[in-house]
């Protein structure tokens, strides 16, 4: 068995000093825009309209990739968290994997608009780069228990939460203002030519999205390693990676003792499973079925980040005022609504029923009814992203046992992973068996329904 951890080192009476905290949150902002540009709403959907043949094979491609490095991470994040248990630091893991988003995320400049011999390159520096994100975050979440007391994880996480849509919004923002230009005008949406002399023509603003995040997570990771304490070393890695394999081993021999953290595990699979899939899809979605350049999708990117950080920071205090569960399940329920309302609009109609006029050259930016009305879901999307998403990471600390966070943090991102290719997969699968992007999102109304059904059956103690 591993060696005890003592309570103290991991549940502080006490806040860590502001700065511990603040280079733990600016993880966050560091992070954040490799899901915001490159997952999201400006490679991805470049991607797929540009890089690939057509946009249904390009959704297609990126979900497969998406599934892909879902599965890597479902493998191997368990034995990770137990093993830097066993060892005691977080900080070099995260180091080790910050390396490869940035590597991951500098080759993505290689993909070009209507070379597809380039289409592989960029898949496998996708995979590499998401490998290395997903892990990064896995590290950095297991320090949550040593830097504020239970009382406040709910307003840690959620701090979090909404400093990293606000970091995504800002790389963002400086991504359309100064180096994503049209390719009619050569201008960008305030009206510049694109820094660093980059060609419109040939996307090089879509595909700096990649070097920025880099770069991004470079500058911004640096406080983390300043001021953020680190668990002092129990042991040298031979033997780290010995106790935390037995540790885990013994953990999973014993799921029995833990059938509560095991169930929340269970439904944070599934549901967690459906916003990977939305998030990945939902820019490619807008790009294929309305036409919207990485302009529009930027802005559209912008209103998500603007509700999804306004969610995490209310949502945050709901958690530790109502508890995890109520906010999990209430966000759920706004996605889920979201969903099904996308599945009945279209190009030219809304609710089936009532048709409307299609996009046309000239319109200006979300002309038509369904346009806004998909901004709208948009922004209740995002909403309840945040707040999921914060909940669940507070939920599980305050479910698994201390001495273990690590490991059940690293099963946290299996929960999240493990089955993470299945919501893409089958996106995939539909959005090509019917030939119809919209098809593909409506698995996941599906998975968010039944995540929210094993959830109920968790059992959580009431806020102090």
């Amino acid at each position: 068995m591993l060696p005890p951890v003592p309570t103290s080192d991991m549940a502080p009476r006490q806040a860590a000093p502001r700065s511990a905290v603040a280079g733990w949150v600016l993880f966050d902002w560091a992070a954040q825009p490799y899901f915001t540009l490159i997952n999201t709403f400006v490679y991805a959907p470049f991607f797929a309209s540009a890089v690939a043949a057509n946009p249904v094979e390009g959704q297609a491609m990126w979900g497969f990739a998406t599934s892909a490095a879902g599965v890597a991470i479902a493998v191997l994040s368990p034995v990770l968290g137990a093993i830097a248990d066993a060892s005691g630091r977080r900080k070099p893991w995260i180091a080790a994997f910050g390396l490869l988003l940035v590597i991951g995320a500098s080759l993505l400049w290689l993909g070009k608009p209507g070379a597809p011999e380039t289409v592989a390159i960029v898949l496998v520096a996708f995979i590499i780069a998401t490998i290395g994100a997903e892990f990064a975050t896995v590290f950095n979440n297991s320090m949550m228990p040593s830097l504020v007391p239970p009382e406040r994880i709910g307003r840690l996480s959620g701090l979090g939460w909404a400093v990293g849509y606000v970091g995504g919004m800002v790389s963002l923002i400086f991504m359309l203002g100064f180096l994503v230009a049209s390719p009619e005008t050569g201008r960008t949406l305030i009206g510049f030519s694109p820094l660093f002399g980059l060609d419109a023509g040939a996307r090089e603003g879509d595909r700096a999205a990649g070097p920025l995040t880099a770069l991004w997570f470079i500058v911004f990771v640096i406080p983390l390693f300043l001021f953020t304490p680190d668990a002092p070393a129990r042991m040298g890695m031979a033997a780290a990676v010995k106790a935390g394999c037995t540790g885990l081993k013994a953990t999973l021999t014993e799921v029995h003792r833990h059938r509560n953290v095991m169930t929340f595990l269970i439904a944070n699979m599934i549901y967690m499973d459906g916003l990977v899939a939305l998030f990945a899809l939902g820019g490619i979605y807008a790009a294929g079925v309305f036409g919207w350049t990485t302009i529009e999708i930027g802005l559209f990117g912008i209103l998500l980040t603007i509700t999804g950080t306004a969610g995490a920071l209310i949502g945050g205090r709901l958690d530790d005022t109502l508890g995890s569960k109520p906010v999990i399940l209430g966000s759920i329920a706004v996605l889920t609504f979201s969903v099904v309302t996308i599945l009945l609009i279209g190009r030219d109609h809304l609710l089936f029923i009532f048709a409307t006029t299609p996009p046309a050259p000239g319109d200006g930016l979300f002309a038509t009814a369904p346009e806004q009305v998909y901004l709208v879901l948009g922004g209740l999307i995002g909403a309840a992203a945040g707040p999921l998403q914060a909940a669940s990471r507070s939920l599980l600390v305050r479910l698994a046992p201390q001495d273990k966070i690590g490991q059940f943090f690293g099963l946290f991102a299996l929960s999240g992973k493990v089955t993470a290719f299945v919501g893409p997969f089958l996106a995939s699968v539909v959005t090509l068996a019917l030939n119809d992007q919209r098809a593909g999102l409506g698995v996941l109304a599906f998975m968010f329904l039944i995540g929210a059904t094993i959830l109920s059956f968790v059992r959580t103690r009431a806020p102090a």
